[in-house]
């Protein structure tokens, strides 16, 4: 901002000039939110947490707004309060308007990208937006068109490079942080949503992975005509040029809302200027960041601050508190304020012409469903070798290895008590290594949980292909381990008998599989996950031994 000298060698501030009049309204998503507050109620007694104040603010199609606060400051609350993912020991209060009605934008109806970025490591980029588009994508389209929808997103967001990449995982490096996070951007515009929520998208990259991410949103918001909005922590200058509003937050409340280009003269109305050659949201965040007000006070306490001369700096003058407070209350009387509820009272008169049909969940049947998951979980399977590649091998070694203990055992009145010995052996270490398989069901519940709060596909869908997946794999388990020891031991010779063995292994393994996958969606904890899925393995094994004889 620029100052003009007065006589007596002071500058002087000039007022910043109005907000320029609002665009015509078009078609598209317009999103308002009226005295949004959000609360934590405490049923004990005590006293409520209120983390959204009274929030009004509004997006607009074609522009892209950013949600900036220190930690704590509400980005998150307000994010999640807006996309409809609330948790549900919170209360909300306040309207939420979408084109002029009243609306709770639910699970499905738009796109949310977390700030985690949660893949499948063992498929490319290419191959994960392509099983992504037959799960959501109408039935109707034919193959060719699916691909041209593929090709153009990974165009959009600039994939080309690495399209037939593998995203990576604990055993194979595969692209890098912001590649990573346009993916998951790409597969949430792939059904062409007109809202698009992020949650802190630049978090982890370094400052050109993050400038080349917000630059491909602030593309997708002005070519598309989308809503599109973003928390971010503490852009660096030229990320936050690119954005084209600003809510800042503190504390749940509002310090300011507005176009982008005005924050720094706000601040400086305000009395506290952004020092030249600095960055605007540095400057922001120290002056609204309250957190150390505590360390400050200690500081200037102690013999060195009190010996320091006064400075003219107001940050270092006044407690951050007391800055926020100012600011807070600058800002509801400022024009700013006053434009921003006049701009939401024009949307909530949006009727007719701009209605918005708004898909909810996937458009493909559930046999497409289906066959794509199933495909997908299968070519997971065969990639990542920590699934079952590894415990096939352990398992033929301990067939050999039982097999050399219980060799040609005899058929003896006497042998009869080491073959059940080998049998109950081989079946009770078959399944118990079942639990080897718990950190790929962890990371793979993971997508399955992001994709069900999408709307991507249904619970049962997920749980058929699962298995139909992993059946091809179980067998092999069975009749590689079961042939082994069977051969090896010499039970009684027959088809029927060695069938009878293989399949005591084969259902004795899918039951602790299934077992470990419900552990897995009930307990996400690694080592807690681990303790359970034994735990019960071991109290299952001590029923059938003990229990099932007493009934006989």
């Amino acid at each position: 901002m620029e100052l003009e000298s007065t006589s007596n060698g002071r500058p002087s501030r000039r007022p910043p000039p109005p907000p320029p009049p609002p665009p015509e309204i078009g078609r598209g998503a317009y999103l308002a939110w009226e005295d949004l507050t959000v609360v934590i109620p405490n049923f004990s007694g005590g006293p409520t947490r209120r983390l959204l104040d009274g929030l009004n603010g509004y997006a607009e199609p074609g522009r892209i707004m950013a949600i900036m606060g220190p930690s704590g400051s509400g980005k998150s609350t307000l994010l999640d309060t807006l996309a409809g993912r609330l948790a549900r020991n919170v209360i909300m209060t306040g309207n939420l308007l979408l084109n002029g009605k009243k609306a709770r934008l639910d699970y499905g109806l738009v796109a949310y990208v977390t700030q985690e970025d949660i893949l499948m490591g063992t498929l490319t980029v290419r191959e994960t937006i392509t099983y992504s588009a037959h799960l959501r994508l109408s039935s109707d389209l034919t193959k060719e068109e699916v691909n041209d929808i593929v090709e153009g997103t990974i165009m959009e967001l600039g994939l080309q490079d690495c399209a037939d990449r593998v995203i990576g995982n604990w055993h194979s490096r595969g692209v890098s942080g912001g590649e990573r996070k346009r993916l998951s951007v790409a597969l949430e515009i792939l059904t062409r949503p007109q809202i698009l929520f992020l949650d802190e998208p630049t978090s982890g990259l370094d400052s050109a992975s993050a400038f080349f991410v917000i630059q491909a949103l602030r593309n997708i918001a002005r070519e598309g005509a989308r809503t599109v909005v973003s928390s971010i922590h503490q852009p660096s200058s030229e990320v936050f040029a690119l954005f084209d509003d600003l809510f800042l937050l503190s504390g749940g409340e509002t310090v300011y809302f507005g176009e982008t280009k005005f924050a720094v003269e706000f601040f400086a109305e305000a009395g506290f200027p952004c020092p030249k050659k600095r960055n605007p949201s540095d400057h922001f965040l120290r002056c609204i960041n309250s957190d150390f007000d505590t360390v400050t006070a200690t500081l200037k306490g102690s013999q060195r601050m009190r010996e320091t001369p006064a400075t003219s700096d107001p940050l270092m003058n006044l407690a951050t508190s007391e800055i926020k407070a100012r600011l807070v209350e600058n800002y509801r009387r400022s024009i700013y304020a006053k434009s921003a509820k006049s701009r939401i009272r024009e949307f909530a008169s949006i009727v007719g012409d701009h209605e918005m049909e708004v898909r909810k969940g996937s458009e493909a049947s559930w046999f497409k469903q289906l066959s794509t998951l199933t495909k997908r979980s299968f070519v997971n399977m065969c990639r990542d070798v920590g699934y079952y590649w590894s415990r096939i091998v352990i398992y033929i070694v301990v067939s050999i290895c039982v097999g050399t203990i219980f060799y040609d055992v005899g058929h003896s009145y006497t042998s009869i008590l080491a073959r059940v010995s080998c049998g109950g052996f081989i079946t009770g270490f078959m399944t118990f290594m079942s639990i080897g398989g718990f950190p790929s069901f962890i990371e793979e519940m993971k997508v399955f949980y992001k994709e069900r709060l999408s709307g991507y596909y249904g619970v049962s869908v997920y749980i058929i292909s699962n298995y139909v997946s992993s059946f091809p794999f179980l067998v092999a388990i069975s009749v590689i381990t079961g042939s082994i020891t069977y051969n090896m031991v010499k039970f009684r010779p027959g088809f029927s008998h060695w069938a009878f063995f293989c399949l005591n292994i084969f259902f004795s393994v899918s039951v602790i599989e299934s077992l470990m996958m419900v552990v897995a969606s009930l307990v996400p904890n690694f080592l807690m996950g681990l303790i359970t899925g034994a735990g019960i393995i071991v109290s299952k094994t001590h029923f059938l031994c003990f229990k099932i004889p007493l009934f006989l």
